[in-house]
């Protein structure tokens, strides 16, 4: 979805919230366009009970907009949520009038839990902060609930999980909604990746299942990233993942965010810096390595990527 105008953002303030939380789709979406254009979003707070909110770190805040605010928006941003609260059917009501309204509704981290009262979220994946990724799943069974992805995309509903993955679903948004050269620069001010390809599960105890065996996109994933250096395709992934080219293509963009050449694309490429940084292989040398076909693929990939050429980046890493 490639906007042309100025897109307004609700962010739902509410008691307890961390200021971190509200902070980060401000962050990207409150980046200005050097181009001294429109402004890509427009983004409103707003609260269910206008006036002082108490914040759970930090001072209080004074939030004047209030649900209505949600009847303006393009998108709606429910940052987090105290998963022990009631969700009020006041709220519950107010979002699904704004989804059907055709707002796009985004949850960060625990928002999820918001997100899910509302009944948007049934019969779909959906991603929270990994230690309450049970929780969420036993007390909402008509949703799935991915343990390991940073966010899961529906269009008009997205969730995202913990803390930091709410910078990389924002970043996501932005490249859906205003392009891959937008992202990566507000990315590059934030000092961040402009699209993170890991995972949650480096950061689930062993406790939940993090083998490829029982989750069949992640077979597929598992298989794509041992083989880089060969031709791998989309048959052979979707045969691994033991689904059909379709249904894996579809399940794949909500696990990641993105197409499956883009990941390997990816993939490959961090591989590739890997090697740039901690080894003295020469750049045709790391583009066989990595797939890339031709050391010539490899710098145009590599420079779309990082604004940099590989030799230009080990240089600039060593030093």
């Amino acid at each position: 979805m490639m906007v042309h105008r100025s897109h307004k953002v609700a962010v739902l303030a509410m008691p307890g919230m961390s200021p971190f939380h509200l902070a980060v789709p401000q962050m990207v979406f409150e980046d200005p366009d050097p181009s001294g254009a429109t402004p890509r979003y427009t983004v409103r707070v707003f609260t269910p009970h206008p006036g002082r909110v108490r914040m759970g770190h930090g001072p209080d805040m004074v939030v004047e907009p209030g649900l209505e605010t949600m009847a303006w928006a393009d998108t709606v941003v429910l940052p987090s949520w105290d998963p022990e609260v009631q969700v009020s059917s006041e709220l519950v009501d107010a979002i699904r009038m704004a989804h059907g309204s055709g707002s796009r509704v985004v949850s960060l981290c625990l928002g999820a839990f918001l997100l899910a009262a509302t009944g948007l979220l049934d019969g779909r994946e959906a991603v929270t902060h990994w230690g309450y990724s049970g929780k969420l799943q036993q007390r909402y069974p008509a949703l799935r609930v991915v343990e390991n992805a940073l966010w899961a995309d529906h269009d008009d509903v997205v969730s995202s999980a913990g803390v930091a993955a709410g910078l990389d679903c924002c970043i996501h948004l932005l490249r859906k909604d205003y392009g891959s050269d937008a992202a990566d620069r507000v990315a590059r001010g934030l000092v961040m990746a402009p699209h993170r390809s890991a995972t949650q599960a480096q950061f689930i105890p062993a406790r939940l299942p993090r083998g490829a065996g029982h989750d069949g996109i992640e077979r597929a994933m598992t298989l794509a990233r041992e083989n880089l250096g060969q031709p791998i395709g989309l048959d052979e992934l979707a045969a691994a993942a033991s689904m059909s080219r379709r249904t894996f293509t579809r399940h794949f963009r909500s696990r990641t965010g993105t197409t499956v050449l883009d990941w390997l694309t990816q993939q490959r490429l961090d591989q590739a810096r890997t090697m740039l940084e901690s080894s003295n292989a020469g750049i045709e040398e790391i583009a066989g390595s990595c797939g890339f076909g031709s050391s010539a693929a490899f710098r145009q990939h590599f420079r779309s990527a990082f604004g940099n050429t590989p030799s230009r980046y080990r240089e600039e890493f060593a030093s």
